[in-house]
C-alpha cells in the first residue's frame, strides 16, 4: 500500500500536479498542499510546455490535458533579430499559456479530486510534517527551505551565473518566439519574448552583470528599469510599454543536489534542480517530476523503493537537460563572441546553442532556412556541412572530420609495425579528411610507455613512410598528420590496459619536466630541465620534424596538452620555475614557443602546423579558458595554422565536467575571440553534431577518437546515412558495394509513462 497521508510544501505547478495525480491514483489519500501566497499570486507570466510533456499529461490525466488544450496559444516560428536583420525559422511547435491560468486549472483539478489546498499558509517544517505524514513532497522552489534544512543529506550545490535578467510582460502577442539583440554603448543586451495569450507576451531582458551595472540598472527601481527596457527594445515592442509583476533583476542560479530524498521527504521541481529559462524547462521539469513520482509510488511496493526509483529515473533526464541549459546559458553569457557572424549563421548558432536542436532536425523543421545557412557558409551543392573542404596553407582537407590522435601502445622500440599500418590504414580508407597518428615521441626518454612510437631513428621514419604511402595510394585525398610530443613527467609508465599512468615495475628511464613535481603520488619525480638541456630537447623536436617531413606526413601537430612536457611548462600547476621559463603566462609560454618556432623553421613551408593545448586544467589555480585564449593567440601569431583544443589530464586530481561535446565551448571561444581555426574534440560522436558545430561557426574541424575505434569507416557511413556521394568523401573501389546502409528491423515506440484513462 502506498502513502496515505501526503503533505506537499509549495503550490507551484509541480506540487499541485503531484497532489492531483497522487489523489487520482488513490482517492483514499489525504493530501494537503501548503502555499504561503494567495491563490492568484504568481511570479512571471507565460509558461511554455513541450509536446512531449503534454503527451505525458494526456496519458496521466485527460481532464487536465483538455483544460490546458483549451487555453494554449500555439506557434511554430522563431525570429532572431540581429543588427536590423530578422531571420525566421519555422516548424518548432510551441504551446504556452499564462502561469496564473495554469495554476487555476491545477487548483480546480485538485479541488475536484478532494485535495486540501491551504493558501496564505506557511507550511510546517518538512521534519515536522514527516513525523505524521507518510510522504512529504517538497516543491518549495529554488530557494527551498526544505533543501537548506537538510543540506547535510541533500548536499546541494548552487551556482550563480554571470547575467542579470528581469521577467516582464507586454500587452500584445508576438507572432513568434523572438530573440532580439541590442548592442548598446554599455554592452550587449538581449530580449527573449513569446506569446502566452492572444493579447499578451512574456518578455525577458537579460545582460551580463557588468553591462547591467554600466547601464545603471543597479541604481534604478523596478518601474524605471521597466521603462528603460521598453526604450532599448522599442522596435521589437512596436513602441509599446512593458509591465511587471513582482519583477526584480536577478541572476540565474543552477541548483544540483546529490540526493533528492531524505527518509519520506522528497524534492521535486526547482527544489531539486533548476535549468536556465532560455530552454523553457522549469515548469516542464517540475510537471515531469510529478508524473514520474506518482508512477513510481504506484509501481513500487514501499515508499522508500519508490523514491529511489523516482530519483534513478529522473536524475539522468534532468542531468541531460541541465547540460543543455548550461550550454544555452553560457551561449547567451558569451553572445558577444558571435556578433560579427553573418546574420543567418548567427541565427542558426542561436537555434542550435543547447545542442537539443541540431542541423539534422532543423533541416526537417525548416529545410529552406537550413539550406540558406548552408549556402551562406559555402557548402558545395548537396553537401552536408561536414563535407565542405577546408584549406590550411597548401593542404586542402576534403572534409571536416579528423581521426583524433589515439595512443595504441603497440610499438616495438618505437617502431610502428603492422598493427599501426592496419589501424591507421583502415581509418584512412574510412573517409576522414585527416587521419592523425598517436603522439609520436621525439626521444626514447620522451616515451609515455615502452609501447609508444617514435621518430628518433631512421628505422622509425622508414616504418612511418610505409604507412603514409599506403594511405596516399589506397585512400587518395586523405591527409595524414603526425603529432609530435614528449611525455615529460608522465613517462616511464605501464601500457594503458596494464595500469594507466602507473610507473613501470622495472626498466624505468629517467624523466624530465619543467619542475621536479611527480604527476601523482607514487609517480617518479622528474629532473628539472636546466637551460642547456632545453636546447637538447628542442633539437630532438626539430630532428623528429625533419624525419616526419621525409616520411611524407601532410601536417604536423605539436603536442602541448595533457600534462606532457610542453604542457607541463604551460600550466602553473606543473611549472614552479623561477627563471625566465616560469612565473607569468608569457614566461611559461617561452619554451613551448621556442620549440614551435624551431619546428616551424624546419617543417616545409607549404605544409600546415597545428598545436594541441589543454584549454583548462579542470583544477583550481590551473590554466583556465582566459589563459587558453592567450595561449592560442600567441601560437597563431607564431604561425600555427589551427589550434587543436582539448582539456585536462595535466594534474591527477582534476575534476572534469564531462558531457556531450563538453570540450567544444573552449574551442568555440578561442575561434571566435582570436579568429584562429580550431579543431574541436571531446565526446563528439554523431555526424549531426559535426554538421551542427561546423555550420554554427563554433569550430572548423571535429576530431573523433572513440567513434573511430568503434567504426573505422565512420565518415563513409556518415555520408551513406545522409545520402551524400560527392567529392567530400570517397568510397574505396572494393568497398563501393557497401555504400548504402543496410536495412534494419522496426523498433516499437516506448509506452506512455503513466496511463490512467478518462
Amino acid at each position: 500500500m502506498g502513502p496515505l497521508r501526503v503533505a506537499v510544501i509549495g503550490g507551484g505547478p509541480g506540487g499541485l500536479y503531484a497532489a492531483a495525480l497522487l489523489k487520482r491514483l488513490d482517492p483514499r489519500r489525504e493530501i494537503t498542499v501548503w502555499e504561503r501566497n494567495a491563490p492568484d499570486d504568481t511570479f512571471g507570466f507565460g509558461v511554455v510546455l513541450s509536446d512531449e510533456t503534454l503527451g505525458g499529461i494526456e496519458d496521466a490525466d485527460p481532464v487536465v490535458h483538455a483544460a490546458l488544450q483549451a487555453e494554449f496559444v500555439r506557434w511554430d516560428d522563431i525570429d532572431v533579430v540581429h543588427r536590423g536583420t530578422r531571420h525566421t525559422s519555422g516548424g518548432h511547435g510551441f504551446a504556452a499559456l499564462g502561469r496564473r491560468r495554469l495554476l487555476e486549472i491545477l487548483h480546480e483539478r485538485c479541488r475536484q479530486l478532494g485535495v486540501n489546498l491551504r493558501f496564505r499558509s506557511e507550511a510546517p517544517s518538512a521534519a515536522d510534517l514527516a513525523r505524521d505524514h507518510d510522504l512529504v513532497v517538497a516543491a518549495d522552489g529554488v530557494h527551498s527551505a526544505t533543501r537548506e534544512a537538510h543540506a547535510d543529506t541533500f548536499r546541494p550545490r548552487v551556482e550563480e551565473h554571470r547575467c542579470r535578467y528581469i521577467w516582464l510582460a507586454a500587452d500584445f502577442a508576438f507572432d513568434a518566439f523572438r530573440f532580439e539583440i541590442a548592442e548598446t554603448e554599455h554592452g550587449v543586451m538581449q530580449l527573449h519574448g513569446y506569446p502566452y495569450t492572444g493579447g499578451d507576451s512574456t518578455v525577458i531582458v537579460e545582460m551580463r552583470e557588468e553591462v547591467w551595472r554600466a547601464a545603471g540598472f543597479d541604481e534604478l527601481d523596478v518601474s524605471e528599469s521597466v521603462e528603460r527596457c521598453a526604450k532599448i527594445f522599442t522596435e521589437a515592442l512596436g513602441g509599446r510599454g512593458l509591465r511587471s509583476n513582482n519583477s526584480a533583476w536577478t541572476a540565474f542560479r543552477t541548483v544540483v543536489n546529490e540526493k533528492w530524498s531524505h527518509g519520506n521527504v522528497v524534492l521535486v521541481g526547482d527544489a531539486a534542480h533548476t535549468a536556465h529559462f532560455s530552454i523553457g524547462s522549469g515548469t516542464k521539469l517540475a510537471v515531469e517530476d510529478a508524473l514520474a513520482l506518482a508512477a513510481c509510488l504506484q509501481e513500487q511496493p514501499t515508499t522508500a523503493e519508490a523514491l529511489a526509483a523516482y530519483e534513478a529515473e529522473r536524475r539522468p533526464v534532468v542531468a541531460s537537460t541541465q547540460r543543455a541549459a548550461r550550454a544555452s546559458l553560457e551561449w547567451f553569457e558569451n553572445i558577444g563572441l558571435y556578433l560579427d557572424q553573418p546574420a543567418r549563421q548567427f541565427a542558426f548558432n542561436l537555434l542550435t546553442r543547447s545542442r537539443r536542436v541540431t542541423h539534422d532536425n532543423l533541416r526537417l523543421r525548416d529545410p529552406h532556412f537550413t539550406e540558406a545557412v548552408e549556402r551562406d557558409f559555402g557548402c558545395p551543392p548537396g553537401a552536408p556541412p561536414m563535407f565542405t573542404p577546408l584549406r590550411l596553407r597548401d593542404l586542402t582537407l576534403r572534409n571536416r572530420v579528423v581521426v583524433s590522435p589515439m595512443d595504441m601502445y603497440s610499438a616495438q622500440a618505437g617502431v610502428p609495425g603492422d598493427f599501426h599500418l592496419v589501424h591507421l590504414g583502415a581509418r584512412a580508407l574510412g573517409g576522414a579528411g585527416l587521419v592523425m597518428t598517436e603522439m609520436v615521441c621525439v626521444s626514447p626518454e620522451g616515451r609515455i610507455t615502452p609501447g609508444c612510437t617514435g621518430l628518433y631513428t631512421t628505422e622509425q621514419a622508414t616504418a612511418w613512410r610505409r604507412i603514409t604511402e599506403f594511405a596516399h595510394t589506397q585512400a587518395p585525398g586523405t591527409a595524414v598528420g603526425v603529432q609530435l610530443g614528449h611525455s615529460g613527467r608522465k613517462g616511464s609508465t605501464k601500457l594503458m590496459w596494464e595500469g594507466i599512468d602507473e610507473p613501470l615495475p622495472d626498466g624505468n628511464w629517467p624523466l624530465v619536466a619543467a619542475s621536479p613535481l611527480p604527476y601523482k603520488p607514487g609517480s617518479q619525480t622528474p629532473h628539472e630541465l636546466a637551460t642547456g638541456e632545453l636546447t637538447d630537447v628542442r633539437e630532438q623536436f626539430t630532428s623528429a620534424a625533419l624525419r616526419a617531413a621525409d616520411a611524407g606526413f601532410d601536417l604536423l601537430e605539436l603536442h602541448c596538452a595533457h600534462g606532457y612536457l610542453l604542457s607541463g611548462f604551460l600550466s602553473p600547476l606543473s611549472n614552479h620555475r623561477t627563471d625566465a621559463y616560469g612565473g607569468s603566462l608569457t614566461n611559461r609560454l617561452r619554451f613551448p614557443l621556442e620549440v614551435f618556432d624551431a619546428v616551424r623553421d624546419v617543417w616545409p613551408g607549404d605544409r600546415p602546423m597545428t598545436v594541441r593545448i589543454s584549454a583548462t586544467d579542470w583544477a583550481e589555480g590551473g590554466t583556465d579558458a582566459h589563459d587558453a585564449v592567450e595561449i592560442a593567440r600567441t601560437f597563431a601569431a607564431h604561425g600555427a595554422d589551427a589550434i587543436d583544443v582539448s582539456t585536462g589530464q595535466v594534474v591527477a586530481d582534476e575534476k572534469p565536467a564531462y558531457g556531450r561535446s563538453y570540450q567544444v565551448p573552449f574551442a568555440d571561444r578561442i575561434r571566435n575571440e582570436t579568429g584562429t581555426p580550431v579543431i574541436s574534440v571531446g565526446a563528439i560522436s554523431s555526424w549531426d553534431d559535426v554538421n551542427s558545430l561546423i555550420l554554427a561557426g563554433r569550430t572548423d574541424l571535429c576530431a573523433l577518437a572513440r567513434p573511430h575505434l568503434y567504426d573505422p569507416h565512420w565518415t563513409l557511413h556518415a555520408a551513406a546515412e545522409q545520402g551524400y556521394a560527392g567529392p567530400g568523401v570517397a568510397w574505396p573501389k572494393p568497398y563501393e558495394a557497401g555504400s548504402r546502409p543496410p536495412q534494419t528491423g522496426r523498433s516499437d515506440a516506448p509506452k506512455p509513462r503513466l496511463t490512467l484513462g478518462g
